[in-house]
């Protein structure tokens, strides 16, 4: 958008000659030349020597007036017309740069419709900034792309995840309703929960495989866990609505938004995960690099209430490595 107000003329004979005192030098510059020119064949005599003396006297006030006239509408300029343009243009940059705040404050900086598979473009930006952060913050249900990430991670990053308990089915049932509108008729909700259960056991194994790639991972389990997924990173907040069912067609992955740091929502986020994982209502995990196989076991039990042998460890095992190369291969991340 330009500074410039459309009515001013920026050329200084644009102010001469578009103005009635153009006109009027226009004038006397063609009634001068008349005088001359009927004067200029005439033979001598008092008429000729009126003509001549008048063209060359109107010929004289056009020049000393276009003259006048320039220096005149130059000052004028300077005086009035730029400081105007130097005030608007001041006050155009001063608004723009209050659009730009508000569009970082509120607007997100990236939206990503849904999608009936892993989409390319949405994962290689979120793993971007999973690359530049040292804090991966993840409030979700299973943590299976936590963990996933991180193992396709090059770097290293403390995590601190928020999940679902599995013991709870209220905990569940959110997640589970979602997936029944997308199965539609033919679904099947305690075949659901049943499956979103087991995806619970896959991600905290993977959690277990990815604890070498940072110093700590802690774990919240919690029984009223937000229904939308949250990826919190250092310089953006990544927020997937499983909660938007009324904007057309349910997908299995839905619509995300992602806010940089500094905005309204990347505050308040960060502000409700810190309050959720810190709450003294939910189950407090620790796995570091020492975590051996035996805690973990002790660990998974006391997370979802069941016993878990090496033979279901294995299981569990293979079921994420599937996961994580089909996951993988949808997303182009590499493997």
């Amino acid at each position: 958008m330009r500074a410039e107000p459309k009515g001013v003329r920026s050329n200084l004979l644009q102010e001469l000659f578009w103005t009635r005192t153009g006109l009027l030098l226009l004038t006397l510059v063609v009634v001068s030349g008349t005088c001359l020119a009927i004067s200029s064949p005439m033979p001598p005599s008092g008429l000729r020597a009126f003509l001549t003396t008048a063209g060359t006297s109107v010929l004289i006030s056009a020049v000393v007036g276009f003259w006048q006239t320039l220096i005149t509408s130059t000052a004028a300029r300077r005086s009035l017309v730029e400081p105007v343009v130097e005030e608007s243009r001041k006050a155009l940059h001063e608004l723009t740069a209050e659009y730009r705040a508000l569009d970082r404050e509120f607007f997100p900086s990236h939206v990503f419709e849904p999608t009936a598979k892993p989409d390319p473009a949405f994962n290689q930006v979120m793993m971007q900034d999973l690359e530049r952060t040292r804090l991966y913050a993840f409030r979700g249900f299973a943590g299976r792309y936590a963990a996933c990430r991180l193992l396709l991670s090059q770097s290293e990053c403390e995590l601190r995840a928020v999940l679902a308990d599995p013991r709870d089915e209220d905990a569940i049932s959110g997640r589970a309703r979602y997936l029944l509108r997308h199965e539609g008729a033919d679904g099947d909700y305690d075949t659901i929960v049943a499956r979103l259960r087991e995806q619970i056991h896959v991600g905290l194994v993977g959690l277990f495989l990815a604890r070498g790639r940072g110093s700590r991972i802690d774990l919240t389990i919690v029984s009223d866990p937000p229904l939308d997924r949250m990826e919190l990173f250092d310089d953006s907040v990544w927020l997937t609505l499983y909660s938007n069912t009324s904007a057309g067609v349910v997908r299995p992955y839905p619509r995300t938004l992602r806010f940089t740091e500094g905005s309204f929502i990347y505050g308040m986020e960060r502000a409700e995960f810190l309050r959720i994982s810190n709450s003294k209502a939910g189950l407090h995990i620790v796995i570091t690099p020492g975590t051996t196989r035996a805690d973990f076991l002790a660990l998974f039990e006391k997370i979802t209430g069941n016993s878990l042998d090496e033979d279901g460890f294995r299981a569990l095992e293979g079921k994420f490595h599937r996961f994580r190369k089909e996951f993988a291969a949808f997303a182009q991340l590499g493997s």
